[in-house]
């Protein structure tokens, strides 16, 4: 799951402050390309690509086919992170419709937040069921070699390729460093298990002073083994970063973080950020340039998230799907 240091607040700010006129508008259109997603309009896709202008895409947002149509998002490389639905996974219309719908939609893989009283083994079953493989998922740091052990089976036994930790903080130098050597110490354990072993950023990696100016993810990026971890970069958190630290080009800011790296960068999460309130924003409806990104640098997996969707969980992740197929950059 993907946590946020004012999440809450931000969801407060962002219903206060967006005109009810944008949500109205926004909603209809994103409930359209829902519905064109449950009747198959991302399968069809492709053979629409040809219609469309240099700056055209379906979702509308200010940055969609940027750059020329030169590359595509790899159509089977769309994951969502499951903790955008947490609401509607745990209540209604419930997990297993949830995931149905995912399907739907065209997601062929998703990254999970809790297994919602399933086995990995029974999750598996219902997965392939649909069609759909768990391909990476969030896992804390493990407090026992047992919870390591149970962590990495489960994962094994899902088939997912990727462990990702995601969430640290503190303001202890100390604590970065030993989290660093304990994530070194669990990758190599995952790496018999054949699992690739990741952590997920926020902004605040970016701007905590730990003393003498230097960050967490200074720490993190010198400390953590390259050939061990890897980086799965969100998007949205290193805009935030740019945008917290006051750089003048917050895009530039993020490719720099991907760039610099020592780390292997091999997911993203692509969560875009609304322009007047600085909230999560659903995919092709704020600011984030990732045409711009995506050309500097191609991942593994694309991994939609909204911690904070403008509309519905299932409207957004289909909003979400639509807006990475039909991207051109």
């Amino acid at each position: 799951m993907c946590f946020g240091h004012d999440g809450e607040a931000a969801l407060r700010r962002s219903l206060a402050e967006k005109g009810a006129s944008r949500r109205s508008l926004f909603r209809g259109a994103a409930a359209g390309a829902a519905g064109a997603a449950v009747l198959g309009a991302t399968a069809a896709a492709p053979a629409q690509a040809g219609s469309r202008g240099p700056k055209g895409g379906p979702h509308g947002g200010p940055h969609g086919g940027h750059g020329g149509g030169r590359h595509r998002v790899p159509h089977d490389r769309i994951s969502i992170q499951l903790y955008t639905l947490r609401d509607a996974l745990g209540g209604e219309p419930g997990f297993d419709t949830v995931l149905r719908r995912l399907a739907q939609y065209g997601y062929e893989r998703v990254e999970l937040a809790g297994y919602y009283g399933r086995t990995a083994a029974e999750l598996r079953t219902f997965l392939d069921g649909l069609g759909i493989r768990a391909s990476s998922s969030h896992d804390g740091i493990s407090e026992t070699r047992a919870a390591l052990r149970t962590k990495l089976e489960n994962a094994a036994t899902l088939g997912q390729t990727y462990v990702v930790v995601p969430y640290l903080a503190s303001n202890v130098l100390a604590d970065w460093q030993r989290w660093a050597d304990q994530m070194n110490a669990e990758a190599a354990v995952a790496k018999r298990y054949g699992l690739r072993y990741g952590y997920h950023n926020h902004a605040h990696e970016f701007t905590t002073d730990l003393g003498g100016g230097l960050t967490p993810w200074e720490v993190l990026t010198d400390r953590l083994d390259p050939r061990l971890v890897h980086l799965e970069v969100d998007l949205y958190w290193a805009y935030t970063g740019g945008v917290n630290l006051g750089v003048a080009d917050p895009d530039r800011f993020a490719i720099k973080v991907v760039r610099d790296a020592p780390q292997r960068v091999r997911q993203f999460h692509v969560k875009d950020r609304d322009a007047t309130t600085g909230d999560m924003a659903d995919l092709g409806t704020g600011v984030v340039d990732f045409p711009r990104i995506f050309r500097t640098h191609k991942v593994e997996e694309y991994i939609v998230e909204n911690d904070t969707p403008d509309v519905t969980p299932l409207t957004s992740a289909a909003v979400g799907h639509l807006y990475l197929d039909h991207l051109e950059y």
